[in-house]
């Protein structure tokens, strides 16, 4: 089978990264597409992929700009479909739903995000789509026929603990000095991140403040280029190896709802300062059923510094959410074995889901 993923963002590619090897070794054939998004060509490289890269200049935030890119992207996916005509197309872009519809070609819109969070795209993409599959747990609107909804995580696809380890030489390798955290700032440039507001400065050196008097080291990973001050804290690391980074790490402090969950993922306390608090059911599930993540609106900084202080000050923490983790773990099934399931079967496998949902705890 011909298969054509888009990425537009870099959780998107770490998604399908674990089920491409898997499917390429039973002699399935991959076009690898994406557009520059933060460290998405740097993920892609350093895996080894062969991709094209269909957008190399990023676009501004403005709504005129996304979409401009929208239909630009289209376009472009036209041409390159026409050449090729793959026998099915996956993303979670409404280029690929819109493209892959005109031709006739089966379409796979992949999403962890809510309907509500990312309606204007999903009202484009979903009624062109023949699939979304998304943790059970999320909203896809009126298109709950469509849905294929598993029990579990996207990013258990590459943060289950049969495809990922943490090295803990990749930490000696920097010469990170131990115990740190980390506080990570997202760009916040996505479609329904337009309006957001993420962690201040000053809301970042009081954390800091308190991770120091503590005994912890600072490492910043940051999207946005960061002010003097807070340079010599900068995370100079390839992109590949964060999540080794993350995994050794004793605290994640966030504006960013992705690594949040990669934290939950990887049983590592986060505290996340976002105006999505309260609306993502991912998140929310981690949070209130699972007890790996602390969401704290934009209009409460104090309490990001509260749950801080209490975290770092509790020498039991790093076991209680490895205990937790584990719960998880327990709970969900393996989204990548899934998924090559899923794709390698397709459509047939849509039909089974629909009769026999509980097919995926072969998954387990």
């Amino acid at each position: 089978m011909k298969i054509l993923c888009y990425f537009g963002h870099p959780a998107q590619f770490l998604f399908f990264k674990e089920s491409i090897k898997i499917l390429e070794q039973k002699n399935h054939q991959f076009i690898l597409l994406i557009k520059t998004k933060d460290v998405l060509e740097e993920l892609i490289q350093n895996e080894g992929f062969q991709y094209t890269n269909i957008l190399p200049k990023t676009r501004s935030n403005s709504k005129f700009s996304i979409i401009f890119s929208l239909i630009k992207r289209t376009l472009l996916l036209t041409k390159i479909i026409l050449f090729n005509r793959p026998d099915l197309m996956i993303s979670s872009d409404p280029s690929i739903q819109i493209v892959g519809k005109l031709f006739n070609i089966p379409r796979i819109n992949v999403t962890e995000d809510d309907y509500e969070i990312i309606k204007p795209l999903a009202d484009i993409a979903n009624p062109l789509t023949n699939a979304i599959i998304c943790p059970e747990i999320c909203t896809v609107g009126k298109w709950k026929d469509k849905k294929i909804g598993y029990n579990g995580f996207m990013k258990l696809s590459y943060l289950h603990p049969k495809y990922f380890s943490a090295n803990k030489e990749i930490v000696d390798d920097y010469k990170l000095m131990k115990p740190y955290i980390i506080i990570r700032l997202a760009h916040l440039s996505a479609f329904h991140d337009v309006g957001v507001k993420g962690i201040s400065q000053k809301l970042v050196t009081s954390a800091m403040d308190i991770a120091t008097k503590n005994g912890y080291k600072v490492y910043i990973s940051s999207e946005a280029k960061l002010s003097d001050n807070l340079l010599p804290y900068q995370l100079n690391i390839k992109a590949n190896h964060i999540h080794h980074i993350l995994a050794n790490s004793h605290l994640l402090v966030s504006d960013s709802q992705s690594m949040s969950v990669e934290a939950a993922m990887l049983g590592i306390p986060s505290v996340r300062f976002s105006d999505f608090t309260g609306k993502i059911s991912v998140l929310e599930e981690l949070e209130h059923k699972y007890k790996l993540t602390f969401g704290v609106p934009t209009n409460k900084p104090e309490r990001v510094l509260e749950i801080v202080a209490h975290l770092l000050s509790d020498k039991l923490v790093k076991e209680t959410f490895q205990n937790r983790r584990e719960i998880m773990l327990n709970d969900k099934i393996n989204v990548t074995d899934f998924l090559v399931w899923f794709i390698e079967e397709y459509p047939n496998s849509q039909v089974s889901f629909k009769n026999n949902p509980s097919i995926q705890y072969q998954f387990k």
